[in-house]
């Protein structure tokens, strides 16, 4: 018989798992609408379609909060970095790398966080993180280049991918201003519709003409509703219950799973193929991973036990 409390647990985690497949299917989705439309229209619609829906459900919830003056240049320069920077090398880099490479490059903020940490904060440094981002760097160079040291991947669109790593890091950084203030709701909310206010001038500019051309499928919408309704929405909702209730260390541990399920639906949907280097290199930069929270996994183990 299963109690309240294990009900709740297995409610949590499905919560958390949920959040780490849409984030997956996130880079297969935009594989799909690329087809129709430039990066720049898929990352305007895709935020302003959210901040519809957050504000909808802060509506609902009545959990809107009011922002002080004194925290909007902390807002401004939040949206910024998430998500101007993070979407055009992340959406750019997709444009021009596989969506399985970019899951994996992606899947690295975990590792270049600490760094950001320590200049910005003096935390220190373990070796079980230097380890790590050795241990990765080494995959995604398996994972990159040929025996003959020529590109697997256009290094235009991996240069990308790491301009989405290193905006991530710094929103990580970043957000220690608002995290404690604000419900993360109301955070996403904002840094989403202020991220599209950024977005609009170069939407106007240079994809207005060209969107008002396009007749896209319905394959197309619906991997744009996709995108907009669970990689933007639902997951980082999910993800917060799942931060409140097993905690920031067991959730950080799952975000492991996002480029399997960016692999497997690749596969099917995209027909991606996996050379031996592609999943050797795989292999290797999870390993990596793994190791840099090595010592986060065993203090929630034995806190467990005990």
């Amino acid at each position: 018989m299963v109690t309240k409390t294990g009900f709740r647990t297995l409610t949590v985690y499905t919560y958390a798992v949920l959040a780490m497949l849409f984030w997956g299917l996130s880079f297969v989705w935009f594989k799909l609408v690329i087809v129709a439309y430039d990066p720049i229209t898929i990352i305007f619609l895709r935020l302003l379609i959210s901040s519809f829906l957050l504000a909808v459900f802060q509506l609902i919830t009545r959990n809107f909060q009011r922002i002080k003056w004194d925290d909007l240049k902390w807002f401004l320069l939040l949206a910024f970095t998430q998500p101007f920077c993070y979407f055009m090398g992340e959406s750019f880099g997709l444009r021009l790398v596989s969506s399985t490479v970019s899951s994996v490059i992606i899947s690295t903020i975990p590792l270049f966080s600490p760094i950001a940490a320590y200049m910005a904060f003096r935390e220190r440094i373990t070796s079980d993180v230097l380890t790590g981002i050795l241990f990765s760097f080494l995959g995604i160079m398996i994972m990159l280049i040929n025996p003959d040291l020529s590109f697997t991947s256009n290094p235009k669109g991996v240069l990308f991918l790491f301009l989405a790593v290193f905006s991530a890091v710094a929103y990580s950084v970043v957000i220690r201003k608002l995290a404690f203030k604000y419900h993360p709701a109301t955070i996403i909310m904002l840094q989403n519709l202020i991220g599209a206010i950024y977005f609009l001038p170069l939407f106007l500019v240079f994809d207005l003409k060209g969107f008002m051309l396009i007749h896209p499928g319905k394959d197309v919408l619906f991997a744009l509703l996709e995108l907009s309704f669970f990689a933007s929405t639902f997951s980082y909702l999910f993800y917060i219950i799942a931060i409140k209730e097993i905690g920031v260390v067991k959730s950080n541990i799952l975000t492991n799973l996002i480029p399997i399920f960016t692999a497997v639906f690749s596969f099917f949907v995209l027909a991606e193929r996996f050379t031996i280097a592609k999943v050797i290199g795989m292999a290797i930069v999870m390993s990596g991973i793994v190791i840099s929270q090595y010592k986060s996994i065993k203090l929630m183990m034995n806190r467990r036990i005990n």
